[in-house]
């Protein structure tokens, strides 16, 4: 396991899902896991209950936090340094990739990832489902769920238990295309 990935996670403020409460990104290399950040953010939106119960996050603590942009800085270098991976990759990817759009802020186009919730219901379907907090349990990981850092260091531990089973990233490769917002279906031949 000689590739890098990016195992990232984060927390949303409302249902609009187009801003960013906190990040979580676990940095995977050489089949262990070599860096961890947490990030809170200020979205610069309203919070809805639900969602400050959910995470625990409120504008009061992120209010001195950096902004997306600000973020942006520090945490683009990273996301850009390997292969994307995320527990349920589509919610993750659309939130960042209208996070990015409203910001003005380019990325890719479209960018290569994986996702562990798809990977796990092929390959462990005896589950009762695929959830992230069910997923931990089964595979006896430590898990403070829906906060950014520890979920995005459980979807690393995922993926590291998947490849050393035996399982091939390659059948679970899809694009994410960061304009459109949504993942690019691959074309049928005819």
């Amino acid at each position: 396991m000689s590739q890098r990935y990016i195992a990232f996670d984060v927390e949303t403020p409302n249902y609009a899902n187009d801003r960013i409460s906190a990040i979580g990104i676990t940095v995977i290399e050489s089949g262990a896991i070599a860096e961890e950040y947490a990030f809170l953010v200020n979205p610069e939106t309203a919070f809805a209950p639900f969602h400050t119960a959910l995470t625990g996050i409120t504008a009061e603590m992120v209010a001195q936090s950096p902004t997306f942009p600000v973020l942006w800085e520090t945490i683009g270098p990273i996301l850009d340094s390997g292969l994307l991976v995320a527990h349920n990759a589509p919610f993750d990817l659309s939130v960042l990739g209208r996070c990015l759009r409203d910001y003005g802020i380019f990325f890719h186009r479209q960018v290569p990832y994986a996702c562990t919730c798809q990977m796990s219901r092929r390959l462990l379907p005896q589950l009762p489902n695929h959830r992230l907090d069910t997923l931990c349990r089964y595979l006896h990981l430590e898990l403070d769920h829906h906060q950014a850092g520890s979920d995005s260091r459980a979807c690393g531990q995922i993926l590291l238990h998947l490849m050393d089973t035996g399982a091939s990233l390659s059948p679970f490769m899809r694009t994410y295309d960061f304009i459109r917002i949504g993942t690019v279906r691959p074309s049928r031949n005819r």
